[in-house]
């Protein structure tokens, strides 16, 4: 039996046991509610849904299972002891805080991605985790998504040879931020937590993914996955220099720039570009990204629903690959496979397939990115020390 079946048995068993876990979403915007119909979908009683924000937190609850709880306080929710699972998916700059009181509470944790909005956050979870034995999975669903699996298993037979230089991308197009405005109480208070504090800002609240307080805007949040999935491939853990340059803003009032570029260095002498572009020709979701693995025998280009294999052949006009494959469609279903790989792990008590100690690693680079981008130099990381220097 392979992984993925594997997988998806024991989740089938959990379930069939007649031991469905008690789960609660902490944020129920746009992604917090499509977590709530997902892990409900797949046998989770979804007891209790949290969100600063009443519009939010009704829409939560009318996807979680009938009579969940609804609070505005997550702490008040994390005392609940029959909850055992929570999904956090508040704005980056709640990450930690959320993930560490839920795992000292008792709870097992799956977290959106990034796994925090600054290294010391980063590696806080990571030593709580450690501390209270719960598991923690971070949203960077690739690493649980069979097609990707697959990919993995064929770039590590050496089909590529020496790897020195990977190249990737993210592009698409957005016009504006949006213009949506409050229709329901709102705890503004709360929702800023250890950011600055601010007066009500409507613009803020629903665009949070576009100001440095909360975010690091499209780079961060493409980058989690697209890094993320190089250093899985590489077996990375994590850089020894990191430099990112960017436009200013084209959306309109926006702090975080939508075209940046990005290039990380590794101690193998290794280097991963990474290249953001929301102000391009719109795409289809299966063409948007490409990560290629430029090799001593082989490039491999990987996609978000498929992957090719291209053979070093130097007098070829036209490239031809040996390995073609092509999912359209295909990764609606990743998260539904992550979310099945956290929960076998919640059952066996092993390790998910992204635990905090591994999505630190890209947490790092993108921490990195955010202050070179702003700072607008190179910047080390020196792992024995934990801390970022100036070249």
């Amino acid at each position: 039996m392979d992984r993925r079946t594997l997988i998806a048995a024991g989740a089938g068993a959990l379930f069939a046991q007649n031991s469905r876990p008690k789960g609660a979403v902490i944020g129920s915007g746009g992604r917090g509610q499509f977590l709530t119909g997902e892990f409900k979908e797949i046998g989770v009683e979804m007891a209790a849904v949290c969100d600063v924000y009443e519009t939010n937190l009704q829409k939560g609850l009318q996807i979680a299972n009938t009579g969940a709880k609804g609070y505005t306080d997550y702490r008040k929710l994390l005392d609940d002891k029959s909850i055992e699972v929570v999904v956090v998916a508040t704005p980056d700059h709640w990450h930690s805080r959320m993930v560490i009181d839920a795992v000292e509470a008792g709870k097992d944790v799956y977290v959106e991605k990034p796994l925090a909005h600054t290294i010391e956050e980063g590696f806080a979870i990571v030593e709580a985790q450690k501390r209270t034995g719960r598991i923690v999975q971070v949203g960077t669903q690739r690493r649980s998504f069979d097609l990707f699996l697959d990919a993995k298993r064929l770039y590590d037979s050496n089909v590529c040879g020496d790897v020195r230089l990977v190249s990737s991308y993210w592009y698409n197009h957005q016009t504006s931020l949006s213009p949506r405005q409050l229709e329901g109480k709102l705890d503004w208070q709360q929702w800023l937590g250890t950011s600055p504090k601010r007066d009500l800002d409507a613009k803020r609240f629903f665009n949070w993914y576009y100001f440095w307080d909360y975010s690091g805007g499209l780079l961060i949040g493409q980058a989690a996955h697209i890094i993320d999935a190089v250093h899985w491939f590489l077996n990375a853990e994590a850089p020894i220099a990191v430099t990112c340059a960017g436009s200013k803003p084209n959306l309109e009032g926006a702090e975080v720039p939508e075209t940046a570029s990005l290039t990380v260095e590794y101690a193998d002498n290794t280097l991963v570009n990474f290249l953001i572009g929301y102000r391009a020709m719109r795409y289809a979701g299966v063409n948007d990204q490409l990560k290629q693995f430029h090799g001593s025998k082989a490039r491999f280009d990987v996609g978000r629903e498929g992957y090719a294999l291209f053979p070093e052949a130097p007098k070829d006009i036209v490239m031809k690959p040996s390995v073609v494959v092509s999912k359209p469609g295909s990764f609606g279903s990743a998260t539904r496979q992550h979310i099945r790989n956290f929960l076998e792990a919640v059952r066996t008590r092993q390790q998910p397939s992204a635990p905090p100690t591994v999505a630190q690693g890209t947490n790092i680079v993108l921490c990195m990115a955010m202050q070179s981008l702003r700072e607008g130099r190179r910047l080390r990381w020196d792992a024995k020390s934990r801390k970022v220097f100036t070249s």
